[in-house]
């Protein structure tokens, strides 16, 4: 009897074994940050903070940035907000990529007062950011630059740098990194926009890529926005819309989106296999209700959570304030924002109708259509008018062609 109660005893302890193997080789999900990027602190953000707060690690906070002729703008956020957040606090410091110069001394006297302006302020301030996309050709100055920049930090305060794929093929890359205590690589919007906002295939190379460079944490920023590009007659870029309109006069224009599920299914790939040193993501940016190319809250919370997104896309018709008019109207019913159908079927012999908001009637010989006329997203939980009809008869139905 006691020989098989030891022989119990043993198998119970090897299936414990095997247990906590199991949970052992389950990695935790990355870690996620935010880009507050925003330069007014509406209520929208303050919702968007108090909402967001349980999923995210850490806030990187827009605190200055200096412009391609060397001006300096600070920014003053709603400090009650951040610090009811409870979460670390991360000043960040643009430096416009195009900047060719810099006058070392004064730009380390402004970072110095905007250091001390911050820990001030009742938050969990944990450092600063220097966000400056130069050419690989200044990165020994900026390598200079950081290691001037580093005494300035108080015991616990942590540099960090964000870092461009172009930079993996520079000698200088390494001693940029030793500066730092943290860097992220950004990974969207560093190509042509004509190649898109965001290439996963392109985007895990630079990622293996960079691994191989840096025995320190470091994190990776990914796209949560859309953005309208312009471009005039000689393929110059123009103008880049993201929170808001610019009104331009150009003969070409793009909307990029980076769509919540194909970034779900990016991060689900990375959690899978994680790079080398990979300690989380940060992403750009913040979402805000009133902000139309950012994700709606309700993909972005799913995409935070790891919780699975709901696709549900319809288009009907409804009533207007005419008796013989009905509108058309796309209605997205699911958590994830979507694509807008390229074409809407109109199965009805209406004596006239048109297209609205991007959409443009066309009449062939199949029947009536709304044609997609420039790429958009319908948000989670909204709904857009595209069209309306006039029928002296039943409409018959309107429905989405695949």
């Amino acid at each position: 009897m006691a020989e098989v109660f030891r022989r119990f005893v043993g198998l119970a302890g090897l299936a414990v074994a095997f247990v906590i193997a199991g949970c052992a080789s389950r990695q935790p999900p990355l870690a996620n940050d935010a880009y507050v990027w925003q330069h007014q602190w509406t209520p929208a953000l303050a919702r968007s903070i108090s909402d967001s707060g349980q999923e995210l690690r850490a806030w990187r906070v827009l605190a200055a940035e200096m412009d391609g002729r060397g001006q300096w703008r600070t920014f003053s956020p709603a400090w009650p907000v951040l610090a009811a957040s409870g979460k670390p606090v991360i000043a960040v410091v643009r430096l416009e990529g195009a900047l060719q110069q810099w006058d070392e001394t004064v730009l380390l006297e402004r970072t110095r007062a905007l250091l001390s302006q911050w820990r001030l302020q009742g938050i969990r301030f944990a450092g600063i950011e220097i966000d400056h996309d130069c050419a690989t050709s200044r990165l020994p100055a900026y390598t200079h630059f950081l290691a001037s920049l580093r005494p300035l930090l108080a015991p616990g305060e942590r540099l960090s740098i964000t870092a461009l794929p172009t930079w993996l093929e520079s000698p200088g890359l390494d001693a940029l990194l030793a500066q730092a205590d943290e860097t992220v690589l950004q990974v969207h919007a560093v190509q042509s926009p004509r190649a898109g906002l965001f290439q996963p295939e392109r985007a895990r190379a630079w990622l293996r890529e960079f691994a191989r460079h840096t025995g320190k944490p470091w994190r990776v920023a990914l796209p949560a926005y859309g953005t309208r590009v312009s471009w005039d007659d000689q393929g110059r870029v123009v103008a880049i819309e993201s929170e808001r309109p610019t009104l331009v006069d150009s003969t070409e224009s793009r909307e990029l989106f980076a769509e919540p599920a194909a970034m779900q299914r990016f991060v689900a790939g990375l959690e899978a296999d994680v790079p080398h040193g990979l300690a989380g993501i940060v992403w750009f940016r913040l979402p805000t209700e009133g902000d139309e190319r950012a994700w709606s809250m309700a993909s972005w919370h799913a995409v935070l959570r790891r919780t699975p997104l709901t696709s549900s896309i319809t288009v009907n018709t409804v009533p207007s304030g005419d008796p013989s008019r009905l509108d058309v109207q796309i209605v997205n019913s699911g958590t994830s924002d979507m694509a807008l159908p390229a074409l809407v079927r109109i199965d009805s012999a209406c004596e006239a109708a048109d297209g609205i908001n991007g959409y443009a009637l066309q009449r062939t010989p199949q029947g009536l259509y709304l044609q997609r006329t420039r790429v958009g997203l319908l948000r989670a939980g909204r709904q857009l008018a595209i069209g309306w009809l006039r029928c002296s008869r039943s409409p018959g139905t309107v429905r989405i062609d695949r």
